[in-house]
């Protein structure tokens, strides 16, 4: 079917927008078609290959697969190819160089091929079969994939494996799952995730959560960046527009992040230029006024299409379910490649995410002093109309990748992020006497952090096996600086009968709080993979870094500096293949957390010690489009501060300050179960249930021990997600949906001499979609969350003294247009 646009016009006003985008910032896979083949080894490599001639396509994509392909001058003549670029299989990267050529390869043995001409008979047989596109190995990119699950994954060891060869617990969340359930933001895909929990303290701050501790690193290309107070409130919540897929690990990741809590890594990767012009635009419409518009093009920049480019912009207007608060938001992303020879790759881009927030309070809502809910409405706002939480984040990126003769690669990659905050907000808190009151503060955050990362991966003979290795170095920077204050606006107020402009906005002394405070790490890295056996493969890594921290608060007119010289971080996993289907493994792994408490001996106490051992089963189905894996695991984070029981007698300079000692420790212990891929061709499915205890072993305060560590995450999860392509005459509709389900929450103590039980009953969520695929360029979806309407909170307070109850988001739909061409 030929373009509704011609190509010819189509492809100069792309190449228009592209190159001034840039300049502002400086399918399915093919049944094989491999004839005959000897027996080749199911080996994983990455590929360049850039768009020009098939036979030059051709000749550039054997070399580095190491193959000797032989064909005729002929066959190819006058063919062009879109080149190839990611991580495939030897005969699937051929399949995909070929696909509509009528051609393809006959290996002779395991490194030598020719080029011949498909039997017309073999020929339509490939085209008839073309819809079993799912039992295809995938390739690391999910775009245009249509898959719930990816194939080679580098976020858990920097070794480009697949989910079954990594001794982790690890969930894909890919482009086409993300379409499906209308996720927009990184809150959206944590929401999404088996074994991560999102919590709130007000609508613009969101916290997540894994294995019972927080999750205080996001990476974004592999570079790990701080989310950590406070950075966190100034970074803004990815816009999901500009990512192909998010690679989540669960435990300690240390290898990858350094310093860091033993929960998770996140990984966010970049959608990348495509070899063919492409330009899709995005629609919707939802209750509560919220409009959303994305552009995003692609094509190459030069005639020999060693030039690519690719930009995204969104801009988006909402309302909210709570009474005047409003956002309005921007992304610009823009993305340059460049085929330097045909082994070197330079690419550099940009991106430019802008929040407004307005009407939106610093706080939630409260609960009455016994921890019983006010069964206030969802829609209630007990802030003012001028409030407002503004976010700027820019992003800077570049990466040079070069692949050798002999499979070796070398990779080096930076980014660097200018994040600013703007807010003035109030949050309601509980007098003496159980009346509220409400205080105002008036804050700007400057954060700006930088990662860089080098490494070099290939093979290496031994004992007669091949194996890989890893070798690199890594570097962190982190500048924070905030200013501001507060004062209390109402000491008295009646929460009942609210009017959100009953005061206007106090004047402050913005020096009353300033906090200024630096981060260093530097590292170095070793990963290795032996293959012991065909069935068993044991992976090695080891870390060293180097810490440095400078903190000074003129609110408490403290200054803490202090340093960590070579960690030692460590990883260690065993699989083994039980049939090619099937692996068992067991992995440990580990991580460290600086912390600024000191000894009566004015030491720094060592770093919290995160241990995870984890042992597990896995299971491929369908050439990796179908993943599911059953795990149990025990994490210990060991070495927490606690303060000593006889301050008079071991802390010298007590009552003026506290000492502290390495006492504490906490342990979790739970079970993954997940299921993500095709269950067939046209059944997608991730789903996930999870369950964590995560409880106190040993604490100053002897009470707790054997206690839960944090009550208001939840301990049982449930998260499905579904979409089902209709057979036959109505094979251009879809229906989807998903369910969520979470056991009970709650936080318990004493306020003002009153026992408090804040609680959240357990719940079910159901959304459903509908999607019509009108043709192959006009696709259209709906989306309706919550179909059941259930009002509940999705965090809770803490203690009564300060609400952040945050309601649930109600019922509500979202009609989507997509038109690309």
């Amino acid at each position: 079917m030929s373009s509704p646009v011609p190509h010819a016009v189509l492809k100069p006003l792309v190449t228009a927008l592209l190159s001034t985008s840039l300049s502002l910032s400086s399918g399915f896979l093919i049944l094989p078609l491999v004839l005959h083949s000897a027996s080749v080894k199911a080996e994983i490599r990455q590929f360049d290959v850039p768009a020009g001639p098939l036979g030059q396509a051709l000749s550039r994509y054997a070399s580095q697969a190491g193959v000797v392909l032989s064909f005729e001058a002929g066959l190819t003549q006058g063919r062009q190819s879109a080149g190839l670029k990611g991580a495939y299989e030897i005969t699937q990267g051929f399949n995909l160089l070929l696909k509509g050529t009528g051609l393809a390869v006959q290996f002779l043995d395991s490194k030598t091929a020719r080029l011949e001409v498909i039997p017309s008979h073999e020929s339509s047989m490939a085209l008839d079969n073309i819809s079993v596109a799912a039992t295809q190995r995938l390739g690391a990119t999910t775009e245009d994939s249509g898959s719930y699950t990816t194939g080679p994954m580098s976020t858990a060891t920097k070794l480009p494996l697949s989910i079954r060869e990594t001794p982790q617990s690890i969930t894909i969340i890919s482009r086409q799952r993300m379409d499906d359930r209308k996720i927009e933001t990184l809150n959206d895909v944590l929401e999404e995730t088996p074994g991560i929990t999102v919590q709130k303290t007000s609508p613009q701050r969101a916290y997540y959560y894994a294995r019972g501790f927080n999750i205080d690193n996001i990476m974004y290309d592999g570079l790990p960046t701080s989310q950590s107070y406070p950075n966190d409130d100034a970074i803004a919540s990815a816009n999901m527009a500009m990512y192909d897929r998010v690679e989540i690990v669960r435990g300690s990741t240390g290898l990858v992040q350094g310093a860091g809590n033993p929960s998770a890594a996140i990984n966010l990767v970049r959608k990348r230029p495509t070899a063919d012009t492409r330009v899709s635009i995005t629609s919707s419409a939802g209750r509560w006024d919220d409009y959303r518009t994305e552009i995003d093009a692609s094509s190459p920049l030069n005639s020999g299409g060693s030039i690519r480019g690719r930009t995204v912009l969104v801009y988006q207007n909402k309302d909210s379910f709570r009474d005047y608060e409003e956002n309005e938001s921007s992304l610009f992303y823009g993305i340059l490649e460049a085929d330097l020879s045909t082994r070197t790759v330079l690419t550099f881009g940009a991106s430019y995410q802008k929040e407004n927030n307005g009407g939106t309070a610093w706080g939630a809502l409260p609960v009455a002093r016994n921890g019983n809910s006010l069964h206030l409405p969802r829609s209630t706002n007990l802030g003012s109309e001028w409030e407002y939480w503004d976010k700027d984040t820019t992003f800077a990126f570049s990466e040079l990748n070069h692949s050798f003769d002999n499979g070796w690669k070398l990779r080096f990659a930076a980014t660097k992020i200018w994040s600013r905050l703007n807010m003035g907000g109030t949050y309601i808190g509980m007098n003496s006497d159980d009346t509220y009151n409400q205080r105002y503060g008036k804050y700007d955050y400057v954060s700006d952090q930088s990662s860089y990362d080098f490494f070099a991966s290939g093979p290496f003979q031994l004992l007669g096996r091949e194996h890989e290795l890893v070798v690199g170095g890594s570097k962190r920077e982190s500048y924070f600086d905030g200013h501001g204050g507060g004062t209390i606006t109402r000491s008295v107020l009646d929460i009942y009968t609210w009017d959100a402009n009953a005061v206007s906005e106090p004047e402050v002394n913005q020096s009353s709080y300033k906090n200024n405070e630096h981060s260093k790490q530097t590292g170095t890295y070793l990963t290795t993979r032996l293959n012991l056996t065909d069935n068993l493969k044991f992976i090695l890594g080891g870390r060293l870094d180097w810490y440095d921290f400078d903190n000074k608060w003129k609110a408490y007119g403290t200054r803490t500096k202090y340093k960590v010289t070579r960690e030692e971080t460590r990883y260690a996993g065993l699989i083994y293949d039980l049939d090619e289907n099937h692996s068992i493994y067991a992995s440990y792994t580990d991580i460290f957390k600086p912390q600024s408490s000191t000894d009566g001996s004015g030491n720094v106490i060592a770093p919290i010690d995160g241990k995870n051992y984890e042992m597990g089963f896995k299971g491929e189905y369908f050439d990796g489009a179908l993943n599911a894996s059953i795990s149990i695991y025990q994490l210990d984070q060991k070495n927490r501060a606690q303060a000593v029981a006889d301050q008079a007698n071991d802390c010298p300079l007590y009552p003026y300050t506290t000492c502290y000692e390495a006492s504490g420790k906490v342990r979790s212990r739970g079970i993954d179960l997940e299921i993500n891929g095709a269950l067939m061709p046209n059944w997608q499915v991730g789903a996930g249930y999870t369950y964590v205890s995560t409880k106190y072993k040993q604490d100053a305060d002897e009470s707790r021990e054997g206690s839960l560590y944090d009550t208001d995450i939840p301990q049982h999860i449930l998260k499905i997600s579904t979409t089902y392509q209709l057979p036959g005459a109505l094979n251009q509709w879809y229906v989807g949906g998903s369910l969520y389900r979470q056991n009970t929450i709650y936080n318990k103590g004493v306020s003002n001499g009153v026992d408090y039980y804040i609680e959240q009953d357990a719940y079910t969520l159901i959304d459903l979609m509908l999607r019509y695929k009108m043709s192959e360029y006009f696709d259209t979806r709906l989306n309706l969350n919550n179909v059941l309407d259930r009002k509940y909170y999705q965090s809770i307070s803490g203690s009564p003294t300060y609400g952040t109850n945050v309601y649930g988001t109600p019922r509500n739909a979202v009609l989507t247009m997509k038109y690309t061409f």
